[in-house]
């Protein structure tokens, strides 16, 4: 009997000890707090939504306006000198205007982030008091009793009184700002490698097969970056490959017919 009751405390213990995410060993060890490996959390998302946003912004427009590009030019002519310059033109020019353009703007929103930071930091140390009340008042709109929603205010300000409030007031991490470096990188490097492949399959095939090749390919690529992008930000992939792809037979659909009739009246 007595083995049996001891087996229970055991077992119950371990689950206690699973649920709680408490590591016990040895003495001052800290709280764990368990996780759900696959759930998104707070810390390193802005970063990650930031790549990501660049990164398939980058690709879908690589691949689009390049594939535009050399099948319009592949309407109007079957000469591969022609097509070849007016796509690496068109990498090479893409690639700098998305960096540059991801470097402005990511620039811009991380200017309004260190001055939205600054601003609370003056507060804090302005009138702090007036700051406490804030936030539990912030804890207090989320669902927490008065009572709790004071005593987490008080502990999570003597602990970093500037990420509390940043967090819960203006929805920012002070360690992971947006960085403008990043995402112009990514945005410039992700464009190429969009880039390059409406190129190759344009330049690669008989010159009747280029333009049914070229516009396979690129769906093809749309489609698997729509669900790459859709596994990565944990949406409906489904949604989002039948939107990249519709998207780009539009357009690849337009650009043939205005290098049709472009090349058409040039020869006439």
């Amino acid at each position: 009997m007595k083995t049996f009751e001891g087996r229970l405390r055991f077992v119950a213990g371990r689950r206690a000890e699973c649920c709680t995410g408490v590591v016990e060993g040895k003495e001052n060890a800290s709280l764990e707090v368990a996780t759900h490996e696959n759930e998104p959390h707070a810390q390193g998302m802005f970063g990650r939504l930031n790549w990501l946003r660049a990164g398939v912004l980058g690709a879908n427009d690589g691949i689009v306006s390049v594939a535009g590009l050399v099948v319009g030019v592949a309407a109007a002519t079957v000469q591969r000198g022609p097509i070849f310059t007016a796509g690496l033109a068109g990498l090479v020019a893409g690639a700098v205007s998305m960096a540059l353009g991801e470097f402005v703007s990511v620039s811009s929103q991380r200017d309004a982030e260190r001055a939205l930071l600054s601003k609370e930091r003056c507060e804090l140390i302005d009138d702090p008091d007036s700051e406490l009340a804030e936030l539990a008042a912030l804890y207090r709109a989320k669902g927490l009793s008065e009572d709790t929603a004071r005593k987490v205010a008080q502990e999570l300000t003597a602990h970093d009184a500037l990420a509390a409030h940043a967090e819960v007031e203006l929805g920012l991490d002070p360690e992971d700002l947006t960085n403008p470096w990043q995402a112009a990188g990514a945005s410039a490097l992700s464009f190429c490698v969009g880039a390059i492949l409406p190129l190759l399959a344009i330049l690669l095939p008989p010159p009747i097969w280029r333009v049914p090749v070229t516009v396979v390919a690129v769906l093809v690529a749309l489609g698997l970056a729509g669900a790459i992008s859709a596994r990565i930000g944990r949406t409906a992939a489904p949604r989002a490959v039948v939107r990249v792809v519709i998207g780009g037979a539009i357009g690849l659909a337009v650009t043939y017919a205005i290098g049709h009739l472009a090349g058409t009246a040039t020869l006439g």
